[in-house]
């Protein structure tokens, strides 16, 4: 059963509340005020918090505002006096789930907690279904995930800036959901998929006779968004016109439907994406400064495969196992998939793993299944000088002895070692550590 904390300065309540929970099969901790409840947020990692407004020091509005900031957050339900609705609505704006009004009755009690544990249990397996597609092994990936978990609960404007194929969409919806703006859904838009008249009409919406074809009122996808998140993919694509627009409606929070000359509060996050380079744009005036400073509030920078080739064996390994036929990969196919250069990212080893599992005759990737392109000797240049252990892939054999074979190198110094890898030197001194390998 889900892990109830009960945040209440009297100890009674505490055992009242506890002795019904626990009753119905919760897991329940108590805590006598705002700090011990800190302290069992940390240690216990609660799904439901149950918590008083009005305690001694800190009062429970402030330990609603402190949950709402922590990366997937648990689910907070608060309890107030009878008559004290502006408070509890308060309390609903800063994040809480819900309210129970003084005296309390238990089976109300009992569901209203089922009911935010369900919700969290939602709100994980959405977050598991983004999660489980993305294979990150490499420090440079893991220092994005890190990023996106502290800036993921907060109101601001991300940019998130990255090659066709690294996964910029995947990263705004990991944003999104760890974001107490996650119950509502996330409304997206391709920039570069829609003309400038068609764009603008999708993005504030219409209203009635505003031109020929206008039958009615139609909500634009920002006013959709509100209470949630906008993902704007290939931003840099938007006509100079819609991005002063855009430009109003992160400064006022509001918008103008077309047609209309009425405007309509919105509150919104936007997460923006683009794989072109924003500052050559403003330069070529395609993109406006002043946009670009509105937007670049926090900048994600999600690196190309070939920059981080620690992903790319258990990306391999990942669709090998997606594949529903595919048991493992002959090391020369390795060796191959792991010295090509993927222009195309993720997206395209994906695509070419998936073209693999539907026309190989065997169990084991081979060679002669990869594309021309990945057999043909290349001279391109790569930072993957590695070979691959023989005698069968397992990644845990695999990067000790690339770890191994960097040291060898590297005549033994981590520093060094790390730069032929393209790691940090903590990250590779944690790794050979692990593998029992040791600086001369």
């Amino acid at each position: 059963m889900a892990k109830v904390l009960i945040v209440d300065d009297e100890a009674s309540q505490r055992g009242i509340l506890s002795k019904i929970l626990k009753a119905d099969g919760y897991e329940v901790f108590e805590a006598a005020d705002v700090t011990q409840a800190e302290r069992e947020l940390r240690e216990k990692q609660p799904d439901v918090v149950l918590t008083d407004l009005k305690m001694p020091g800190k009062g429970g509005l402030e330990l609603v505002e402190q949950i709402s900031r922590r990366p997937s957050p648990p689910e907070v339900v608060v309890i107030t006096a009878y008559g004290s609705f502006e408070t509890a609505l308060k309390a609903g704006r800063l994040g809480a789930y819900d309210y129970l009004t003084k005296p309390l009755e238990s089976e109300k009690l009992i569901f209203v907690v089922g009911r935010a544990a369900e919700k969290r249990d939602l709100r994980l397996e959405l977050l598991r279904q983004v999660t489980s597609k993305m294979v990150v092994k490499s420090s440079s990936m893991q220092d994005v995930l890190d990023d996106i978990a502290k800036v993921a609960p907060s109101d601001s404007t991300v940019l998130i800036r990255g090659e066709s194929g690294t996964g910029k969409e995947r990263i705004a919806r990991l944003i999104h959901y760890q974001s107490p703006r996650w119950h509502r859904p996330m409304q997206s838009i391709n920039c570069a998929a829609f003309p400038e008249t068609l764009l603008e009409s999708e993005l504030f919406g219409y209203e009635k006779g505003a031109f020929t074809g206008a039958h009615g009122r139609k909500i634009g996808l920002i006013e959709a968004a509100s209470g949630s998140t906008l993902f704007l993919d290939e931003v840099a694509d938007m006509s100079v016109n819609t991005q002063a627009k855009l430009l109003r409606v992160l400064q006022e929070k509001e918008i103008r439907r077309i047609g209309s000359v009425e405007t309509v509060p919105v509150d919104v996050r936007i997460v923006a994406a683009t794989n072109k380079n924003l500052k050559e744009e403003i330069e070529r005036r395609t993109f406006r400064e002043d946009l670009f400073y509105r937007l670049n509030i926090i900048p994600i920078l999600i690196p190309p495969l070939r920059e981080r080739g620690e992903d790319i064996p258990a990306l391999v390994e990942h669709f090998v196992s997606q594949s529903g036929r595919l048991k493992s990969v002959d090391p020369e196919a390795m060796r191959l998939l792991c010295k090509y250069d993927w222009p195309g990212n993720v997206r395209e080893l994906e695509a070419v793993m998936e073209r693999i599992a539907v026309l190989s005759t065997g169990d084991t990737v081979t060679p002669d299944d990869l594309p021309p392109e990945l057999r043909e000797k290349s001279d391109r240049p790569t930072n993957r000088q590695w070979e691959l252990p023989e005698g069968g892939v397992n990644f845990e054999e695999w990067e000790r002895n690339l770890l191994a074979q960097a040291l060898e190198r590297a005549h033994g110094v981590m520093s060094d070692a790390a730069k032929l890898l393209g790691m940090t030197y903590r990250t590779f001194q944690y790794r050979a550590m692990k593998f029992g390998l040791k600086e001369e």
